[in-house]
Order: C-alpha cells, then structure tokens, then sequence
C-alpha cells in the first residue's frame, strides 16, 4: 500500500526560485538565456555551485568517472536500494534556465526540505547531475553501462578530447566503466523537467506524466539523379534530384501525420551541384523518426521504403536510406505514473499523460531501473531558446509533486 507523503510544505518556494536565479546568472545571455556549454568554465562554475549547495544540505558528495555529481542524503536503511532524481546543467548554445536545472534544483530542495524538518525517507535518497546531457549523454550513457568505448566518438567540436574534459570535471575516462551502477542498486529514478513542447499548455493542464520516453531512428537519404544544363535540358528528359527530394519530403510529412503519436522530419537537406543554372543532381537528406513503440516504428519505415521505391520508379532516380541513429524507446513505470497521478490529485491538479519527444537522461536511467518523468508546462512551448520560460508557480508545483512522488515510492518499495 502507498502512504502520502507527511506533508507537501517543505518546499520551500523563495529558495527554489533564489536557486534557479543564482544558477541562471552563470552564463547569463544579454537576453536572460544561459550559456554553460559542458566542460566550459561556466559548466564547471555551475556545477561547483550545486556542489557547495549539496554540501550545505549534509549531502555526501561525490563525483563518478563519467563526471557526474552524486549527492547522497542518507535514509533511515543505508542499506537499502536508493530513490534517486536529477538532471543537467550543462545548456545549448543559447538556452534556457529551466532545461535540467529545474530537475536538479527541486531534487536539492527536496533535500533540504528533508533537513529543515529533520526528516529521512527509509532509503538513501540521490540527487544526479548529469555530465554533458546536450551533446552526448555520456554520463547517464556511463552509468547504465551503454558509453561508446571509442574516445574519438566523444571529441568535441573544437577539438578536445574526452580525456581532457573529464579531467577538468573530476572524471577519468580510463576509468569510465566503473561509472556504472549494478542493476538492484537504484530503486527507480524519477525526473523533473520542463515539457519542451506546447501540450500542457494547449491543454492547460498543470503536470504532464510522462508515458515514456520515444525511441528514435535517424537516417541519412541519398537521391541520386543526374545534374545537366538546366537551360537545353527539356522537362520531360530531366532526371532531377530535388524533385523527388521534395516528394521524399512530403511522403515523410504524411507518414508522421498518420493516426498515432510519432512524429516523421526531414530538418536538413544539401543539394548538389546547388547552382541556379544547373539541374540538381543529387541531395543528401536527413529522416528524423520517433514514437513510443519500436514495433510502430518498423512500420512506419516500411510504408516509408514502399514509397521510396514508387517515387524513385516515377522519377527515374535512385533513393538510399542509410541508418545514423537508433534510440531505443524508454517506458515510465505504471506505478510511478500512478504514483505521480495521485500526488496531482492530493494538491488539485490538472494532469494528462503524454509522451516525452525528446530525449533525457532518465531514458537512459531506465535500463538500469525503473523510471518515471514529471513535467511541467514551457510557455509558448519554447525550449533550447533565451525565451524559455516556466513561470514560478508551475516550477513550484513540479517539485511538490516531485516531493510527494518520492514519499509514495519511499513507502511502495518498503523496507
């Protein structure tokens, strides 16, 4: 049986925002966005924060081979599997001060809600900050045993190696495989992040529970017709590139607008030999593919192939599908969602279940445990932007549900 929390006040609103401020300061944009790319002086300014934050909140600090900080406050069972929360600090280039903050600065108000009313759950409870969650995930990709073995994978636009970039935070890339925690180690994982996306909002609903995150499949189209002048070159004899990119285009647009909840993007396009007088002989394409079920999205791309194959016979070209990325999808955990559900309900809130679009570190978390995700609205549905905004109150009511989800899952798992 699934008790509530003692109570939901300790949260603490003046200090969670105050947080999110200070934070935010650290490569402040001359807009109000953040710039703290990871491994740069301002990620390791932010995360040196956090770090004293946690220390103040007689949390046990420590910093894993993959660089992530783990912050342990210790539960009335040492011994017992841990709950665990968090997110990332690092940003896009011109982000937002919501994205991955939010999630760890309400962990850490948990925490010290926890310490002004001398409260323990019965396990030991964990605040995650993940390393570089923005470019690469290594460090939620380290701790559930999936980090690329090949350091070359991880170099950085401007060249630096993944050995120095741990380096400057407290990692150790010989090392990185002992950032992995064993199955059974973690209870479940539960993540508070800003929605990315205009759902809640359309819906006005106040807290989405998150279904699962969506596996994604990432390809590279090539369409190969013929370039010639584009002056002396009838209609009928042209064998052009860019019109059967466009028809790629279209027949992916109306993939991703079937019934269901995937979505289908073509977002980059490269035409050769790209001059005005000439005929397109080849474009080089992205295909961007994600849904909640690996099974649908087989489909998808099989419906997709068969319209290739008619649009290449139509247009006398040539259309290859080459493979980049494959993300498997992660699903919440039913009795977290639920757990989440019924926090909404002790504080009268409006929720809806969805799927998160986007990818997070807890999809990587639920490898090695069972996850779940709360979110909160992003006005305009704007994210990785300075215009990224959740307004005081909607950061509030994630980390009262955050708090209240863990107690329930504190009780759930027993002791």
């Amino acid at each position: 049986m699934i008790r509530s929390a003692p109570q939901t006040s300790t949260i603490n609103r003046d200090r969670l925002l105050q947080s999110i401020a200070e934070l935010a300061a650290i490569g402040c944009l001359p807009q109000g966005g953040v710039r703290r790319i990871a491994y740069t002086p301002e990620d390791i300014q932010g995360r040196n924060l956090v770090r004293q934050w946690m220390q103040k909140a007689d949390m046990k600090v420590r910093i894993d081979a993959a660089g992530n900080i783990i912050g342990r406050y210790e539960g009335k069972f040492p011994q017992l599997p841990v709950l665990a929360t968090g997110s990332h600090l690092d940003t896009v280039p011109s982000g937002g001060r919501y994205d991955g903050a939010l999630g760890v600065l309400a962990g850490l108000e948990v925490v010290r809600g926890l310490q002004d009313t001398n409260l323990q759950f019965d396990r030991p409870f964990e605040v995650i900050v993940f390393t570089d969650e923005e470019n690469s995930t290594i460090g939620s990709k380290a701790m559930s045993g999936n980090v690329v073995g090949d350091s070359d994978y991880y170099r950085r636009p401007d060249g630096s190696s993944i050995q120095t970039c741990l380096q400057r935070i407290g990692g150790n890339w010989d090392a990185i495989a002992t950032a992995k925690r064993p199955v059974g180690e973690i209870a479940a994982f539960v993540e508070l992040h800003v929605e990315q996306g205009p759902v809640l909002e359309s819906m006005q609903k106040e807290i989405g529970i998150v279904e699962g995150i969506v596996g994604q499949r990432r390809f590279k189209i090539f369409v190969e017709g013929n370039a010639n002048h584009a002056g002396t070159t009838p209609m009928y004899m042209r064998r052009d590139a860019l019109v059967t990119a466009s028809k790629v285009v279209l027949a992916v647009n109306a993939i991703g607008n079937t019934p269901g909840q995937q979505v289908a993007t073509v977002g980059q396009l490269q035409v050769y030999p790209n001059a005005a007088n000439v005929v397109p002989g080849n474009v080089e394409m992205s295909l961007d593919i994600r849904d909640l079920s690996d099974c649908h999205i087989d489909c998808l791309l099989e419906q997709l192939r068969l319209h290739f194959e008619d649009i290449a016979l139509a247009t006398d070209t040539k259309i290859h599908i080459v493979p980049q990325l494959h993300l498997e999808p992660a699903l919440a955990e039913p009795h977290i969602q639920q757990a989440i559900a019924r926090a909404c309900e002790k504080m009268g809130l409006s929720y809806t279940h969805l799927p998160s679009r986007a990818s997070h570190d807890a999809q990587e978390m639920a490898n090695i445990t069972e996850m779940g995700m709360i979110f909160v609205p992003s006005s305009g549905g704007i994210s990785h932007a300075e215009e990224e905004h959740s307004s005081p109150e909607e950061c509030l009511r994630g980390a009262k549900v955050l708090w209240e989800t863990l107690w329930q899952l504190d009780r759930y798992y027993g002791t």
